[in-house]
């Protein structure tokens, strides 16, 4: 499965953003999907997880209130939904997809997209 991550783009804080994730082909029913990002200099981190049926989000306290993750497995895609963007939001955003284990907060997941970046100005 090769998946791309889209939607990146310089905004300001406050504003919005989607990200999308496309998979070249249909996850497995047991398949997790995620997002994490690295900012500058730091280390890849947890954002958001959603199973494979849509019904079971997980997010990183952070975020927690101002991102959404979705997925749409007609299309073979998923969404992160991106409100209240701050500056800390800055980072290169990466999709993954892994069979559905719990935790999906682990950063041991089987496919990876390319990343896209992010950047929120103050």
């Amino acid at each position: 499965v090769q998946l791309q991550a889209y939607g990146g783009g310089l905004v300001q804080a406050g504003d919005s953003l989607r990200l999308s994730c496309t998979a070249s082909e249909r996850t497995p029913s047991d398949y997790a999907m995620g997002w994490f990002r690295q900012a500058p200099g730091k280390g890849r981190e947890f954002v958001a997880a959603v199973s494979w049926s849509g019904y079971k989000t997980y997010y990183a306290d952070s975020v927690k209130g101002r991102f959404t993750i979705s997925r749409d497995n007609a299309k073979n895609t998923m969404y992160l939904q991106m409100n209240s963007l701050k500056p800390g939001d800055t980072a290169v955003y990466y999709c993954a997809a892994r069979r559905e284990v719990l935790p999906l907060s682990s950063a041991e997941y089987e496919y990876w997209g390319q990343g896209t970046l992010v950047t929120v100005s103050s």
